[in-house]
């Protein structure tokens, strides 16, 4: 689907078709895939920077991508864009309330990083995918054919044996995905480019995350900022933020949320090898089989979008 030309209203949007243009799928395709990849290691560098604490991760990373988003509006005519969004009361509120679910959605995945649940996030990276085809069939009235349906159901199944392999309520999980799911949806419906709409949510958050770190200061000194190693990670956090936000923003416009969906696959599998591979994290044989169903899924899923797109061409 893509946007409508003006900002729907935000409890009731209105979806198009998608432009039948294979470049364009094709950029959308490559676009989504960059962005989960980045979001795939990204918990590597939360690591290292764990000592910091997640609000202030969290603050400088909305600060710097501000400053970065910044640099590449100023080589255009994005801050015209910018100011439509900010300024349009409709528009605005969607901008407002996927600024308010991104960074409760940063908050608590920095916060599992460093305190050591990064399976369980990944976990909530891996039910993310059914949000997105939730809200596409209840909310876009988006439809999936036989072999789709089959990949969600063995996805559910998935899921659910995770949730055994947990072993608890899975809150961090449920939150992660419940939260980038429907900041996945409003990013869809506002009508915004991807890196003007980023720069207007990051100008939403930048007086909170300033005020934060000018508070933290006072209170505590310099602290990481007073380390040149920890400063850079930190100033790094800008645009390893900035440049996924805005592949997804590109890739998200260009897909439908089911595809979109079941391309997320890809990060939190990447998040499981790290939490057990780099970071330690037990991995029992509960929560090894889920993996592997997941897997399947995708490749059911892959195999639909393969074969229909064989289908078109030789039509």
């Amino acid at each position: 689907m893509t946007l409508p030309e003006q900002a729907p209203d935000v409890v009731a949007p209105v979806s198009t078709p998608l432009p039948a243009d294979p470049n364009e799928t094709r950029k959308g395709v490559v676009a989504a895939l960059g962005a989960y990849l980045f979001w795939g290691f990204l918990p590597i560098l939360f690591h290292v920077l764990e000592a910091a604490g997640s609000v202030l991760i969290v603050a400088e990373r909305t600060l710097f991508s501000l400053v970065l988003l910044a640099v590449i509006l100023a080589s255009g005519s994005g801050f015209q864009e910018v100011r439509r969004l900010l300024t349009d009361w409709k528009t605005f509120r969607i901008i407002a309330l996927a600024t308010t679910l991104l960074v409760i959605n940063w908050l608590l995945y920095v916060w599992a990083v460093e305190t050591g649940q990064v399976l369980e996030a990944s976990f909530g990276y891996f039910i993310n995918p059914l949000v997105n085809v939730a809200i596409g069939m209840l909310i876009l009235g988006e439809r999936q054919n036989r072999l789709q349906t089959i990949a969600i159901g063995i996805a559910v199944v998935a899921i659910a044996i995770q949730a055994v392999g947990l072993g608890k309520f899975p809150f961090i999980a449920i939150s992660l995905a419940l939260t980038f799911g429907f900041y996945g949806f409003f990013r869809k419906t506002a009508p915004s480019g991807p890196a003007s709409g980023l720069f207007a949510e990051t100008v939403v958050a930048a007086p909170f995350a300033l005020g934060y770190v000018i508070f933290n200061i006072a209170s505590n000194g310099l602290g990481p900022h007073a380390d040149p190693m920890t400063m850079g990670l930190l100033v790094l956090t800008g645009p390893a933020t900035a440049v996924p936000l805005l592949l997804f923003a590109y890739g998200v416009r260009r897909l439908r949320l089911t595809t979109i969906g079941m391309f997320q696959y890809l990060a939190p599998s990447i998040q499981f090898l790290v939490a057990v591979l780099l970071f330690g994290e037990h991995l029992n044989a509960t929560r090894l089989l889920s993996f592997a169903l997941i897997w399947l899924s995708l490749a059911v899923f892959s195999y639909d979008s393969f074969r229909q797109r064989n289908f078109a061409r030789g039509a």
